[in-house]
């Protein structure tokens, strides 16, 4: 089972080789470094008021995901990381995780109304949407259902609050319990770093190679 949401060999080697050669120059570099990402806003505005950015289609792109969970009663925080890969087209997409929260290589893909999961440690699991597979496989959360309208620089039909930058760039938006805050490199007008955190304690951090 690969990344790829198209059935086309071709493409699921052309991903497969996208994110080891991604896991190979993160691991030569330390961390994808996004230290020249750092943009203070000058301006914000109400998003519902700009213009907003339009909402890719369809993206392939790599990074690093790491996850961190609460502390309770009988455990101190939790944290797992991972490689990826992930396809977009339209609504569906495929994730391949290398290093992947503590269940080995793991496939995510999503054709709109099913999700499903394959890990070394897992097997085959299914729900109705991937937040849910990805807590029922690992017990962490994160809110994967946004990250396309936010990996596109804009806010998610369900948020609320968004916030641009002088250059209309979104920088913070809020979707539910979720605070996203989004960080550019330059100019760029696509993200290079998604952070999400909740008020219990749950963050996720999302490096994005465009």
């Amino acid at each position: 089972m690969s990344a790829s949401i198209t059935s086309s060999k071709p493409n699921k080697l052309a991903l497969f080789t996208a994110i080891t050669a991604a896991m190979v120059i993160t691991s030569g570099c330390q961390s994808l470094k996004t230290a020249n990402a750092t943009n203070q806003p000058t301006t914000t505005v109400q998003g519902q008021n700009a213009e907003q950015p339009k909402k890719l289609e369809n993206f392939n792109i790599t990074g690093k995901i790491g996850v961190t969970t609460p502390a309770n009663d009988s455990t101190g925080t939790q944290g797992g990381s991972a490689f990826y890969a992930w396809g977009q087209q339209n609504d569906r997409f495929a994730i391949e995780l290398i290093g992947a929260l503590g269940i080995g290589k793991t496939n995510i893909e999503y054709n709109g109304q099913t999700a499903i999961l394959v890990s070394e440690k897992t097997g085959t699991l299914t729900a109705d949407d991937p937040e849910t597979l990805l807590k029922k496989a690992t017990g962490w959360q994160a809110p994967i259902s946004q990250m396309p309208y936010w990996i596109s620089g804009r806010p998610a039909p369900s948020d609320s609050a968004p916030q641009m930058d002088s250059q209309n760039r979104l920088v913070s938006s809020v979707n539910g319990e979720w605070t996203a805050s989004f960080t550019y490199k330059g100019t760029d007008k696509l993200p290079s770093k998604i952070s999400a955190v909740q008020p219990q304690g749950n963050k996720v951090v999302m490096t994005i190679n465009h």
